[in-house]
């Protein structure tokens, strides 16, 4: 197991604009903010969405577009540093216009038509930051595991 004591830091709250591509929008958010981890929430609605599945055997993204208007029934993720940059990582569960539910990665080209975020900060501790660090076995640019000696 991978845990690390952190302590809560600021919580902001807001709306994003109509229009604006989401994932860069709460990325833009968290490096105005200096944020350099974070949990985020969301809810609203999308213009239209791309979500992305995580291929484990081949180690890809395959993503799939929804030019419909759909709900935000939940948007979760986290945010920490990638290559020294705030990184959003957040998943997403879309309602449509049938009641079908879609959802997967959050992926660029999600165009939001209104939008409520909560995005609470935490600051590290002595253990190291969290800075995303290629995983061999999955592929993924995950967090460290900071009890590694």
């Amino acid at each position: 197991m991978v845990s690390q004591t952190v302590n809560r830091g600021r919580v902001l709250t807001g709306r994003l604009e109509k229009g604006v591509d989401l994932l860069p929008a709460l990325e833009q958010i968290c490096r105005h903010e200096n944020i350099e981890l974070a949990a985020i929430q969301a809810i609203g609605a999308v213009s239209s969405a791309r979500v992305g599945y995580y291929r484990q055997a081949e180690m890809t993204y395959t993503y799939l577009d929804f030019p419909a208007p759909h709900e935000i029934i939940a948007l979760q993720g986290n945010v920490s540093l990638k290559d020294g940059r705030p990184f959003v990582h957040a998943h997403v569960a879309l309602m449509g216009a049938d009641g079908r539910l879609v959802g997967g990665h959050l992926a660029e080209k999600t165009i939001v038509f209104a939008c409520e975020y909560v995005i609470t900060e935490y600051i590290q501790g002595h253990g190291g930051i969290f800075e995303r660090v290629l995983d061999q076995p999955t592929g993924l640019y995950l967090w460290p595991d900071h009890n590694k000696k």
